[in-house]
């Protein structure tokens, strides 16, 4: 579980995370698995703002993690995770987004005690699927989809740490064994230093599915549930060309229902889920359906309702006596 107030503001003090307090981490590192930034949520000095905070790790470059968290303020859709406040220019690199109370993956499978169930991987997925969707029809490679980076949320998924295998090194240098880059749902032409493109996307979620539903980025193929086996080995293709459209992994994670059976009249049920874009840009229907209560397991939404008790219930650290 994340650390205790105490303990993480005492670790970030050094940060200077804007004008937020600290008042816990977000990510265990007793987990294993790698996160591309540091993680905390803080509050604002009033008290009136609970914010998810992300500053770059010991050594990283802070102009290319403020550069993508510049960038990440356009994205749209319900599951992506903007960044709505970046440091200002000469000061220590962070950004913030608004807090809900949500669970790292690695986090959520912890606290149900192993993989997560196929129909809690089918939301997820269909639910990153559509948010990848949004981010490529505005020409965002999101360069960023590992376990680490999706949070669970009561309402759905929150896709975080956008462009971090950009922030972690530039085009063209290996990327492969950096620090924060999980190796496995790392797609290999990134790792060899490759410009980031839509394709690796989706090597990235078929890792970060895998992980939901066997405990593994890499599992052997018989490891991976038998209904999901197909889709998320396929999105794993170590070339580029041969990963599936994103339109195909929501047909396979998300299927449309057939027309009802001849003389089902009205008892058939409502109408299959649309798959066009909405009003905003959001693929209508597919997600959402899945999203709905049950979605989670009890234990994920009881940690959820534990964290959001404590962090309510938390005081705000007091400030160190100016010295004379």
């Amino acid at each position: 579980m994340p650390a205790s107030v105490a303990g993480a503001e005492g670790r970030a003090r050094g940060s200077a995370p804007g004008p937020y307090a600290v008042l816990r981490e977000l990510d265990d590192a007793a987990s294993g698995i790698p996160v591309p930034e540091r993680r905390f949520i803080g509050r604002s000095a009033d008290g009136d703002r609970t914010v998810l905070i992300g500053v770059p790790l010991p050594g990283a470059d802070p102009g290319r993690f403020l550069a993508e968290a510049e960038t990440s303020r356009y994205l749209l859709g319900p599951w992506s995770s903007p960044a709505t406040e970046v440091a200002a220019p000469g000061d220590a690199p962070w950004h913030a987004r608004p807090y809900v109370p949500a669970l790292p993956l690695p986090a959520a499978l912890t606290v149900h005690g192993g993989p997560l169930p196929e129909r809690t991987v089918r939301a997820l997925g269909a639910a990153l699927v559509e948010t990848l969707v949004i981010g490529h029809g505005q020409g965002l490679a999101h360069a960023g989809v590992s376990p680490a980076a999706v949070l669970l949320a009561a309402d759905g998924p929150r896709l975080t740490c956008f462009g971090a295998a950009r922030a972690a090194a530039e085009d063209g240098t290996p990327r492969s064994g950096l620090p924060g880059l999980e190796s496995g749902s790392l797609p290999p032409e990134q790792a060899t230093g490759g410009r980031p493109h839509p394709t690796g996307d989706v090597y990235a979620l078929g890792a970060t599915l895998a992980y939901a539903a066997t405990g593994y980025t890499v599992p052997e193929r018989e490891e991976l549930p038998a209904a999901l086996r197909t889709v998320v080995t396929a999105c794993l293709s170590r070339d580029p060309a041969a990963r599936p459209r994103p339109a195909e992994l929501l047909d396979a994670l998300a299927p449309v229902a057939g027309p009802p059976a001849p003389g089902a009249g009205a008892a058939a049920g409502p109408p299959p889920p649309a798959t066009e874009l909405d009003a905003a840009g959001i693929p209508a229907g597919r997600a959402g359906a899945l999203l709905g209560p049950g979605w989670l397991p009890g234990r994920i939404i009881a940690a959820l309702a534990r964290q959001s008790a404590e962090l309510l219930a938390a005081t705000l650290p007091v400030p160190p006596a100016p010295q004379d």
